[in-house]
């Protein structure tokens, strides 16, 4: 969220990214691992998948990943948040629903 002072600017990419996963990450208590994808939407807002830890294991190749995906307004504001895949690292990307 953009504070009501700065001139508006489209967001960049970079802070984009930025936002969703700081976002993800204060909603789910995780910490992300890497974005998947990132895209601007038609209404110029922005579509952005991260991909998080959700259960460490020991060896790491059992941690449970997941991909959250965050809908952020033209200013940064999150509109949405839905995890869309939920997998085992290494056994998989979780692209099968």
């Amino acid at each position: 969220m953009r504070d009501d002072y700065e001139e508006m600017e489209p967001l960049g990419t970079a802070e984009v990214a930025r936002t969703a996963v700081r976002e993800i990450g204060q909603l789910t208590g995780k910490s992300a691992s890497g974005i998947t994808a990132l895209e601007a939407c038609d209404d110029g807002g922005w579509r952005v998948e991260v991909e998080v830890v959700e259960d460490r294991r020991i060896p790491s190749s059992g941690d449970l990943l997941a991909v959250y995906r965050a809908d952020l307004t033209p200013d940064g504001d999150l509109a949405g948040l839905r995890r869309i895949k939920q997998y085992q690292r290494g056994k998989g990307d979780g692209d099968a629903p």
